[in-house]
């Protein structure tokens, strides 16, 4: 049995910080007893490649009501690793939940949004080529997100939700560890603490104007992360000195997991930890996590670049495998400085399988970082195609007691 157990309406501890990794000797076994040797020889050395990995098991019962279950591999929360564009996923379920404050405005997440300068570093955003409007929007921005991890988005976001809300937020919801301190654009610290006034048009009629923001709270630096030996700084300097990752987002896989799965299943989780979402807005999120870019025509994607399993780490980014029509994956990935991240939630209508993956891997072999030499490639993308593959021959052979009923996440795609 996993040691941590949680249900359909059971609280769940995860914060607790371990002075030793969290390992479940089950899922050890179960990968090991599959690995191919490249798979072993990473498991074998979890100082150089960091990695963590969560599989969450589903259970339905007789009224189709889920249960889950994780198990755990060298999952720590102190081991720290750059989360990346994986940050953009609660960023947007917060972007949804501020729209939906603002109702009373007669505002929605498809209304324009333009946004304007008042500080040094921020830029204005007016229009947008990808929107069958040519207009901004939040859930444009949402879109891209989850298509292609589109940067530019997620600063939008960042700047309409604000520093200082984001983290309260997070931290109000029980994620204490979360840190979310930048932009994905050069900023240095107070640029990012300062963001944009924002206005909300319909046609040339303002609904409502939002001022520039300044964060107040203190983040606790105190806690020094340095990685790799060496590293080039933003004039491609090279510096003979750990990378310095301290004022650097954070967010642990954990809690990453468990936003994914408060968002998946809201009843899962404490009422506390659930986003203020509506029905529609969770229909439009599972929409576009799964959704590939081919399906999508606003935004359009050139399929050569923005391949079907762009965004799909496990089991098929490797190779850029076809990604067969039984199978649907609702997940955010994150890569940069030699990390690779994905949070997911695998669905097979076919052989009536669910269930959900998240990994963390670092491959920089050379201990340089931002010299875009990484081995994404030779050994980060066959890690997650590997790892999903053991899990979902697994979840082929294991018995349940009751089928799930999956309707819910078979939906019509553009």
């Amino acid at each position: 049995m996993p040691r941590n157990i949680f249900t359909l309406f059971l609280s769940i501890s995860f914060y607790t910080i371990s002075a030793q990794p969290k390992t479940d000797d089950f899922l050890k076994q179960l990968l090991w007893d599959h690995a191919s040797p490249q798979l072993q020889m990473i498991f074998k050395n979890p100082d150089s490649f960091r990695y963590q990995i969560i599989y969450t098991r589903i259970d339905r019962d007789k009224q189709n009501q889920p249960h889950l279950f994780n198990y755990y591999y060298n999952v720590d929360a102190q081991l720290y690793f750059n989360p990346a564009s994986t940050v953009k996923m609660p960023l947007s379920f917060l972007a949804l939940e501020k729209i939906n404050a603002l109702k009373k405005y007669g505002i929605n997440k498809s209304t324009t949004m333009l946004t304007d300068s008042a500080y040094p570093g921020q830029t204005i955003f007016m229009h947008d080529s990808t929107a069958i409007t040519q207009l901004p929007s939040i859930a444009q921005y949402i879109r891209k997100i989850f298509l292609i991890s589109d940067n530019d988005a997620y600063n939008r976001l960042y700047e309409f939700i604000g520093q200082q809300q984001i983290n309260q937020r997070l931290w109000q919801m029980g994620y204490t560890d979360a840190r979310i301190t930048r932009r994905f654009v050069p900023m240095d610290e107070d640029q990012n603490r300062h963001t944009n006034p924002i206005r909300f048009m319909q046609n040339e009629k303002l609904l409502y104007r939002q001022e520039p923001a300044y964060n107040t709270q203190p983040f606790d630096f105190s806690r020094k992360i340095l990685i790799g030996h060496a590293h080039y700084d933003f004039h491609d300097s090279l510096i003979n000195s750990p990378m310095d990752f301290t004022a650097h987002n954070n967010l642990p896989l954990e809690d990453l997991q468990h936003i994914l799965q408060s968002v998946i299943f809201p009843l899962s989780v404490p009422e506390k930890q659930r986003f203020k979402l509506a029905d529609d807005d969770y229909a439009f999120l599972y929409q576009y996590m799964s959704e590939y870019p081919s399906e999508s025509h606003y935004p359009h994607y050139d399929t050569a670049e923005y391949f079907n399993s762009y965004t799909k780490f496990f089991m098929y980014k490797s190779g850029r495998t076809t990604i067969p029509p039984n199978i649907r994956i609702f997940n955010k990935p994150g890569w940069s400085y030699g990390f690779l991240t994905d949070v997911a939630y695998i669905v097979d209508f076919k052989n009536k399988i669910e269930f959900m993956l998240s990994a963390v891997i670092y491959v920089n072999s050379d201990g340089i970082l931002n010299d875009d030499k990484y081995e994404y490639e030779e050994t980060g993308y066959p890690f997650f195609k590997e790892i999903g593959n053991i899990i979902y021959q697994y979840e082929l052979q294991r018995q349940r007691k009751y089928k799930p009923d999956l309707k819910k996440f078979q939906l019509r795609y553009n």
